[in-house]
């Protein structure tokens, strides 16, 4: 596997592999890759030809008071990870080639309505940084499918509509969230469980499953949240949401609705902060 860090290199090899008639699929991280980061290589693998990652901790999507500093930089495990997982090349870009003016002067994209709420309402300029990012990304690797998780369903439905309303030739494809046995979304910040922490977290997919079947039984959409809501502070998790919203574009389902929806858990378990979510079709 080739591991690059400027833009010139980077298209080199992109270059040679279109002028053989090749696609490119392309796996946007931050590090830290885990089994759930390798399963996103392994679909992208069985949809192109070749296959690049990236490995940039993108400043422009923490806020001022989260975890950037503490974000885990494991570049070296990161490439013996996607070397073994058949990755073509690492894009592994420094600040200043993603952000030539600096992260402060950048130019911003904005997407509209669905950042406004869920993890946008908590963490305001979050998805602005994400969409700005994924595009500079876009644009240096001009891939034919781009594969994301469904962990962060927010980020994938931003991520659908930037690429949509900008008219990027991308194919956007979500893959399911990997799970540990006992049901946890895998996730970087996993590691910053302390072992009681860790037995208790996998609550909040427990959760997600049963107001997926008290849905399914006719409860109210305002009754199922609330409860929940309710339940994981009983158990000791600090929710910021827990919401039933359609998939489609996350706005709050009528009264009717009972397909196409999805259920979102955000909360912060000691000095984690976790997120999930469950599609409840």
């Amino acid at each position: 596997m080739q591991t690059v860090q400027d833009a010139g290199a980077l298209r080199a090899a992109i270059r040679g592999w279109r002028t053989a008639g090749q696609t490119v699929g392309f796996v946007p991280t931050m590090g830290n890759l885990h089994a759930g980061h390798f399963s996103l290589i392994r679909l992208a693998r069985m949809r192109a030809d070749r296959v690049i990652a990236s490995v940039f901790v993108n400043p422009t999507q923490f806020g001022p008071n989260e975890d950037f500093d503490r974000y885990p930089r494991t570049l070296v495990q990161d490439q013996a990870g996607l070397a073994e997982h058949d990755c073509d090349l690492l894009f592994a870009p420094d600040v200043a080639t993603m952000y030539p003016y600096g992260p402060t002067n950048t130019v911003s994209l904005r997407v509209p309505q669905i950042t406004e709420t869920l993890e946008g309402a908590h963490r305001p300029g979050h998805f602005d940084g994400v969409a700005t990012v994924v595009c500079k990304l876009f644009n240096l690797v001009q891939p034919d499918l781009a594969v994301f998780g469904q962990k962060d369903f927010q980020q994938l439905k931003v991520i659908e509509r930037m690429v949509r309303d900008l008219g990027l030739p991308v194919k956007v494809i979500g893959a399911p969230t990997q799970r540990a046995e006992d049901g946890l979304a895998l996730s970087s910040r996993n590691q910053y469980l302390t072992s009681e922490e860790r037995a208790l977290a996998p609550r909040i997919h427990a959760m997600l499953v049963q107001m997926r079947e008290l849905i399914a039984k006719g409860h109210a959409v305002s009754v199922v949240e609330q409860a929940a809501a309710s339940q994981l502070e009983r158990a000791g998790f600090a929710p910021d949401y827990v919401a039933i919203r359609r998939a489609e574009d996350l706005l709050p389902p009528s009264g009717e609705e009972r397909t196409g929806l999805v259920g979102l858990v955000a909360a912060r378990l000691g000095s984690t902060r976790l997120i999930d979510n469950l599609l409840f079709d």
